[in-house]
């Protein structure tokens, strides 16, 4: 059966007690955790007294700093996968997510996660990274990503010898804006045979990120099941309209549930 996957940030210390509750009632298999910049030493000790619980690491990304894309973020991005290397080190886990950054050159991106595999990852191979749509925004303007199609993202894998999560939503909205076939633009990708995955739903000819509750746009997620080996990780990357509590994600978690038993 597929392992579902809660996303948080590590400063969200909030749902610490509902995220426990939910694991001990089987809702959901692992947390994602993202890194927020500077936060390891207040964060680390909220996140180990959750002991059951195994964890994905998501690096920090451009919005908040870590751009791989661009040479002159090359120290503050060392910086960055140090503490996302910290995180998965206390956490014990065995994966951490890189975007492949933005306005840049693909060959940056490359050398730079060279370099961060070499000095962190030598042993480990925790280091994947993460398709990109092809718009995004950075400081509310509109830029273009790295990583945005299964070339880039398969050339980053075999040269820094590095696996792979993809993000569905991510593939929908890059292959509009090439003005491509979503699902043929999907094919290319699974074919890359990705570690983990990452759902939130959204506009099937749309072209801006967003991270819609599952079952508010138009996803056909039954079809991309298909695609998905049993077992594998997903997780929700999905809006929670409480800082309290956590219904939302349950719901989104019930609602892909549902999808797959239409398989």
């Amino acid at each position: 059966m597929y392992q579902f996957g809660l996303k948080i940030w590590s400063t969200n210390n909030n749902y610490v007690k509902p995220a426990k509750k939910l694991f001990d009632e089987g809702v959901y298999d692992y947390i994602e955790l993202f890194a927020v910049p500077d936060s390891f030493n207040d964060t680390i000790g909220q996140w180990q007294s959750l002991k059951k619980i195994p964890f994905v690491i998501h690096a920090a990304h451009s919005t908040v700093g870590f751009n791989p894309a661009k040479a002159e973020c090359f120290q503050r991005n060392l910086e960055l996968a140090e503490e996302a290397f910290g995180f998965s080190d206390k956490l014990s886990a065995d994966t951490i997510i890189f975007h492949p950054g933005c306005e840049g050159k693909i060959e940056e991106t490359i050398n730079q996660f060279k370099i961060i595999k070499t000095k962190y990852d030598t042993q480990t191979n925790k280091m994947i990274v993460e398709n990109k749509p092809y718009y995004g925004k950075l400081d509310d303007k509109p830029i273009i990503c790295n990583g945005y199609n299964p070339i880039e993202i398969q050339r980053i894998m075999i040269e820094c010898s590095i696996g792979f999560c993809l993000d569905i939503g991510h593939a929908i909205y890059a292959a509009n804006a090439l003005k491509q076939n979503p699902f043929d633009f999907l094919d290319e990708f699974y074919k890359l045979s990705p570690r983990m995955y990452h759902f939130s739903d959204g506009n099937i000819n749309g072209v801006d990120d967003t991270h819609w509750n599952i079952g508010k746009g138009n996803f056909d997620f039954s079809r991309i099941l298909k695609h998905i080996p049993k077992e594998s990780k997903i997780s929700l990357e999905t809006e929670k309209a409480s800082s309290k509590n956590l219904d939302d994600f349950v719901k989104d978690v019930n609602n892909v549930k549902d999808f797959i038993n239409e398989e």
